[in-house]
């Protein structure tokens, strides 16, 4: 590797094969700071049937699947010791010296934080949600976020809600309008999950295709709410009116886009909606709930917003419907705005600078890290704290039971630019 490379390792449960934002935006920055002479590896959880182990995807991107099963939105039960003997195998053979984990519901992903500074290594989290505190889910999700951040070295958001603010990012080419002209059809692009106001979907829908008869809804994604979406759908006689399309590959998502005009995004919490840029991109106006980061994302002129509520959508989604009726969006123009807001390559150097603040910061020490935790509060401080001390003696145990001069260490033997020749020249 060139000088100052660094050898980071991304973890997340939220990984290729499954489609969304945070899968996407893994790939893409781990991508980008191959390019830029770094190593990066991929450590999530296995995929039903066979997909367990190691994995290569293009450019030279190593996975590693570990064998934990899911328990709900492809999220794995938090189990700190279990992943420890995993980790600590993996992050010592591949020479790792940083840790970027990914996403607030993934358990492997704030583990990762809790282990990694028993090796040396820094860490650094993304978060690409933002959660309330109206439910009991989300409550405990805050809980489980705060005792993680106890322990890690910086913080990025894709909005301007946190220590570090770097963007979501997009591939333009991979997102061109069709010239032909669109019907006025609204594309859901989305996980069918509460927490993605599918609710305030099905609630709506209906109301929609009974004012607007010349109005299609195409629906991409899989999850609990697609029950509700069946029912809506048989209740109110309108299977040639709503498209449910299932779970949609990322391949495939400019296909969908082409064949609307309207993209609705009806989230309570939402960061920053990469899907909402791609939307865009392809050249759709864009209706959605202001909510987290979205406003960030485009100009106004570009998008409708509504309150979270059944008649604000209903009344967003009109404006929407009158706006492309009247030609007052044109999607190559729109396509040609955004290929200018958001390039990974910026993404991956803005979080390259991250990473160097890290390498260059203090480390934190057991005690303060044990300090940290205790603030938590009196009751989830002393049990994430005793989670601490035990994680440290079983890692004492492990460094005795398998000492490290017994692990078949990885060692690259071919540079990163002869190899890129190599493959310019093969094409």
């Amino acid at each position: 590797m060139k000088d100052g490379a660094l050898s980071i390792a991304m973890v997340s449960d939220f990984f290729h094969p499954d489609v969304g934002g945070v899968e996407n935006h893994i790939f893409m920055l781990s991508s980008n700071l191959i390019r830029r002479g770094h190593k990066v590896i991929v450590i999530t959880h296995s995929h039903p049937p066979d997909r367990v182990g190691i994995r290569w995807l293009l450019p030279s991107l190593k996975v590693y699947h570990i064998p934990f099963p899911t328990i709900a939105s492809s999220a794995t039960l938090p189990n700190y010791f279990t992943f420890l003997p995993y980790f600590r195998t993996i992050i010592v053979r591949e020479h790792i010296n940083l840790i970027h984990a990914h996403a607030s519901l993934s358990s492997l992903g704030h583990e990762a934080i809790l282990h990694s500074h028993f090796f040396g290594v820094r860490t650094v989290f993304t978060d690409h949600s933002l959660f309330g505190f109206e439910d009991a889910a989300s409550i405990l999700t805050n809980k489980l976020l705060a005792a993680a951040l106890k322990n890690v070295d910086a913080v990025i958001c894709v909005s301007h809600t946190g220590v570090y603010t770097i963007p979501n990012a997009l591939v333009a080419k991979q997102f061109i309008p069709s010239p032909q002209t669109r019907p006025i059809n609204i594309v859901v692009l989305s996980r069918l999950f509460y927490r993605k106001g599918i609710d305030l979907l099905v609630a709506t829908a209906p109301r929609v295709c009974a004012a607007f008869p010349n109005v299609k809804f195409i629906i991409g994604g899989d999850g609990p709410k697609l029950n509700d979406l069946l029912q809506v759908r048989e209740r109110h006689l309108l299977q040639e009116r709503i498209e449910l399309l299932g779970s949609i590959r990322h391949r495939e998502v400019r296909d969908v886009l082409i064949r609307g005009s309207i993209f609705l995004n009806t989230s309570l919490t939402e960061s920053f909606g990469i899907a909402i840029l791609e939307a865009a991109c392809t050249g759709l106006y864009i209706v959605s709930t202001r909510v987290g980061g979205v406003p960030e994302i485009l100009p106004e002129d570009m998008i409708s917003f509504a309150n979270p509520d059944e008649d604000d959508v209903f009344r967003a989604i009109s404006e929407a419907i009158q706006i492309i009726s009247e030609g007052k969006h044109n999607p190559q123009d729109a396509h040609e705005r955004v290929k200018g807001f958001y390039d990974w390559m910026q993404v991956a150097e803005r979080t390259e600078t991250v990473y160097q603040s890290v390498m260059q910061s203090k480390p934190i020490s057991l005690w303060a890290r044990m300090q940290r935790t205790m603030s938590l509060g009196p009751f989830s401080g002393p049990i994430y704290t005793v989670i601490l001390f035990v994680d440290c003696l079983f890692f004492i145990v492990l460094e005795w039971l398998m000492p490290r001069e017994d692990l078949d260490y990885v060692h690259v033997h071919w540079e990163p630019d002869v190899f890129a020749k190599l493959v310019a020249s093969s094409n």
